[in-house]
């Protein structure tokens, strides 16, 4: 995030102040005990798993005999073909360093840890709270979103969507397509704190987003995204590896995806291991989120040639002040005051069992980067339907969605 973040209150007014990602490190340690913040307010500054390396099999030889006294264990990745490695608790806020000088000679990488994209919004902890809408909450000139046409479009264009998970909500309760693909129910209330967790029903939102745009297309959803907004490169990979599989065991093409998190990293290069992932969906077209801390520094995987990097608007068309910009964004879209579907946990009543969490689902009114990149997502989408190749439908979706300059 490159020290900062910026932060506008739920109508949108930006460059009030900005908050340092040490200050949001801080909360999120409470569900993650185990983030280290790489070079603070520096040039190198990112996030990564404290204490811990990535390595392919080829090079872990190598790395066991140069760190073996450092190493606490080494865990097999057997989805990735990968090894984690622990380091010793003397050695855990180094992870980086080491990484660097050992990856001179053997391909090893921290595991960086990635960052969901939407707004940051109110105080400095209140991170990416969405306004609720159509179940009781105040309507707070949001107006009522109408539900999108349940069409099916044949032959099929499948928009796989990565994010915190998928709940019923009514505008596709009912579609065939989630009922072949199976259901991941969001996770809303993953620390057993009193109240919903910061991005719980983001993916929620993120489909609602793309049916909106593209009401005829069939979604896959994979859940890589936890409900505080934090994933890191061996869950993004492994995410990316399930649904790439299981969409080819279904015989089901993968046409576009999107992808709403990113990272930083102290070189400015993608992390290997999202590269090579993301280089076998060449028959797809990769969309992201471009990232949410008003820098033109590489948010990965955005930033990569190969993926559709979008930056956020206005509706009026201004790039939105919190927005991520440079010659590496590809397309933007409006980000700012999306409204789309939603889930909310609501208290169990008293006559229900201990622990018993109810859901309801209506709209909600959320601004960032990660609302903008399904908008774009979903035009891909169309303009595959409509007998587009990939590398068309691309070109198109940004002539259509130009960066402001």
């Amino acid at each position: 995030m490159c020290g900062k973040v910026s932060i506008v209150d739920n109508q949108s007014t930006e460059s009030e102040r900005h908050v340092s990602l040490a200050e949001l490190v801080e909360e999120w340690r409470a569900h993650w005990t185990d983030l280290l913040l790489h070079d603070a307010g520096g040039p190198g500054e990112c996030l990564v798993r404290a204490g811990e390396l990535v390595v392919t099999p080829d090079g872990l030889g190598h790395v066991v005999d140069r760190l073996g006294r450092w190493i606490e264990r080494v865990e097999p990745t057997e989805e990735l073909n990968l090894a984690r490695i622990h380091l010793r608790a003397s050695e855990r806020d180094r992870c980086v360093h080491i990484a660097q000088d050992v990856g001179q000679h053997i391909p090893v990488a921290a595991n960086h840890v990635h960052i969901g994209a939407p707004l940051m919004i109110g105080t400095p902890l209140m991170v990416g709270t969405p306004l609720m809408v159509g179940t009781g909450a105040e309507a707070d000139r949001t107006a009522p979103v109408p539900a999108p046409p349940e069409l099916t479009w044949h032959p099929p264009v499948s928009v796989a969507v990565l994010d915190t998970g998928l709940d019923p909500h009514p505008w596709f309760a009912r579609r065939s397509w989630l009922a072949e693909w199976g259901l991941s129910p969001e996770v809303l209330d993953g620390d057993g704190s009193p109240g919903q967790d910061r991005q719980a029903g983001h993916g929620t939102f993120v489909a609602g987003v793309v049916l909106q745009h593209a009401p005829g297309a069939t979604l896959r959803h994979q859940r890589v995204l936890s409900s505080f907004g934090l994933t890191d490169d061996l869950t993004v990979a492994a995410g990316l590896r399930r649904i790439r599989r299981t969409a080819s065991a279904q015989r089901m093409p993968l046409d576009v995806l999107v992808l709403t998190a990113g990272c930083h990293t102290s070189d400015n290069t993608c992390p290997p291991l999202l590269r090579r992932e993301i280089a076998l969906f060449d028959d797809a077209v990769v969309v992201a989120a471009a990232g949410n801390g008003a820098t033109s520094r590489p948010f990965w995987p955005a930033a990569l040639p190969e993926v559709l990097a979008v930056a956020a608007t206005h509706p009026d068309g201004r790039l939105a002040a919190f927005s991520n910009h440079g010659p590496w964004v590809d397309a933007a879209a409006v980000g700012v005051d999306v409204v789309s579907s939603y889930v909310r946990l609501r208290p169990a009543r008293n006559d229900t069992a201990p622990g018993t969490e109810t859901r309801s689902y209506g709209f909600a009114r959320w601004s960032g980067t990660s609302f903008a990149a399904p908008r774009v997502a979903a035009e891909v989408a169309a303009l595959r339907h409509s007998g587009l190749d990939p590398a068309r439908a691309r070109a198109a979706a940004c002539e259509r969605h130009p960066v402001p300059r």
